[in-house]
Order: structure tokens, then sequence, then C-alpha cells
């Protein structure tokens, strides 16, 4: 096995720090084998046969491109869960599981109507649905191909979601009202593409990226509005946002009439989430 670790990261050192290309080889011989990595290292004098070779010189040809390895596995965790990814949708982030670990550990209530709006692969509506009790969940995307992988890691993880493919910029359902809402919607400004990684900007979906540089907050100030209206009197609305944006969106939501808005930030100290309501919290609570 420590041949083969020897060779991934011989092919990769130009290319990657070495903790990461370590990082690699685990999910590759992991993945290529069938076994769990635990096993494999059990397992001195591994070899790979031919097919098994040839596949992983692919997987390399790839990462030396810097294409992100969830898309060349398919496979993404995301808050213990597995995810099958592709180019069509984003890669869940770290900073977005702490979005959902706010969001469940803020709403311990049973039954809960909930509304993800871009939901992209599912993962944030989908952890909701597995990790809160009875709670009942919706997801909007104006994309059919985010829809397409969405269905398939709801049936994944045994959870089920009312999908529908909406463009939150045009019409949208009026029809139901929300406990909570939730969305990490695109903020990226268009002019902060020179900050980014090669692999984010050359593989991963750009209209689920970037905003207008004159119109920063058009997705937050669109779903506000929306939030007006689909949230019942004490519900929630979660924004996961631009750490450059945190007063703005603040002050934006404030002027349209939410209350007790709060900044929050992630585990790096960057201003990450908003979280506010259509009405003051009711007393006592």
């Amino acid at each position: 096995m420590q041949e083969i670790i020897k060779s991934i990261k011989q092919v990769l050192s130009q290319y990657y720090p070495e903790g990461e290309i370590l990082a690699f080889a685990r999910l590759l011989l992991s993945h290529i084998t069938g076994k769990p990595y635990a096993s494999i290292m059990a397992e001195r004098d591994l070899t790979l046969n031919e097919e098994q070779q040839k596949h992983l010189d692919s997987v390399l040809d790839r990462l030396k491109k810097y294409e992100p390895i969830q898309y060349i596995l398919e496979e993404a965790e995301f808050f213990g869960l597995p995810f099958y990814v592709n180019k069509n949708v984003l890669i869940p982030r770290p900073e977005t599981e702490e979005l959902v670990e706010l969001i469940i550990g803020e709403n311990p209530q049973q039954g809960l109507n909930i509304l993800d709006i871009g939901t992209g692969s599912g993962c944030i509506v989908i952890a909701l649905a597995k990790y809160m009790k009875g709670a009942n969940v919706s997801a909007w995307d104006v994309s059919h191909l985010a829809l397409d992988v969405a269905v398939l890691n709801s049936k994944r993880n045994n959870v089920e979601v009312d999908f529908k493919m909406v463009d939150v910029l045009k019409e949208y359902p009026t029809d139901k009202k929300y406990d909570i809402i939730v969305s990490n919607p695109p903020y990226i400004l268009e002019k902060e593409k020179q900050d980014m990684e090669q692999n984010v900007l050359s593989y991963e979906p750009h209209s689920a990226l970037f905003v207008p540089d004159e119109k920063p907050l058009l997705f937050y100030e669109r779903i506000a509005d929306m939030a007006l209206g689909l949230l019942v009197p004490d519900g929630k609305l979660y924004f996961e946002i631009n750490q450059a944006k945190g007063q703005e969106t603040i002050t934006m939501l404030e002027e349209k009439g939410f209350k007790d808005v709060t900044l929050i930030q992630d585990i790096s100290k960057r201003d990450r989430m908003v979280v506010a309501s259509p009405t003051p919290p009711k007393e006592g609570l």
C-alpha cells in the first residue's frame, strides 16, 4: 500500500500540498478497491489489478487539471450523509453544515414546514429532513439538472422532499406557509472571481455562485420579500451570506420589516449566517 501512496504523491506533488495529497490517496484507494480505508491499511502488500490501476491513472490525470475530487468520484459527504454530486450542483461546504446545525439547534419542535430555496444537491433540506423529527420539507431550484441530482440524493438518504422547479426571480408558488425558509443563494460578486481557486472557477456551476457586482443582494432581497408572505407569523428566515455583506444584509432585512435580525459567524470567525423573523419573538420564548 505504501508504494501506491508514494506513487500518488509523486504524480501530484507539483499540484497539491502533501496533506491534501494524502487525503486524496485515502479517498482514492477506498473508492477504487471498494474497501474501507481502515481495512486497506491492514493490507501491507496491497496491489492494484490492471483495471484498478488504469482507473487510478485516469483520476490522477483529472486531478492534475484541478478538477475537484468530489466531481471525479461523484461523491461528497455532508452532515454525515452521502451525496451524489456532479457539475450541475455545487460541492457541499463545511460552512453550510454549520447553517444546518444552527437550524436544528434552534428549532426542536416536531412537524415543522421547511422550504429550501436554491437547493442544488439537496444537501441542506435532506439533512434537515433526516434530523428534524416529522419535518415536512420542500425545496425549489431553477435548474432541472440540479433537481435531478437532489431527487437522487433524497432517495439515497431515504427522505421525502417536495421538489419543484421554481425561478424565484419570476412567479413562485404561494399556496403554502412555512415555519422555516432557508437559502444559500448565489452571493459571490463577479469582481471576486480573481481571488477564487481554479478548481472552483473551472468546474463548479457559475449560475449557483455569482451575482452582478451592482446587485450583490439580488437574491437576498427577492427571497426576503417572498419570506414576508410565505412565513408563518413566528417563522424564521435563514441565510448563508457573503462574509463581506453581513451588515448590508442585516440593514436590508430590517428595512423590509424583519425583526430580531442576527448575524452569526462561522467556526473561522467569518460573518456567515443571518437569521431573521417577520414578526418579533413571542414573550417568554
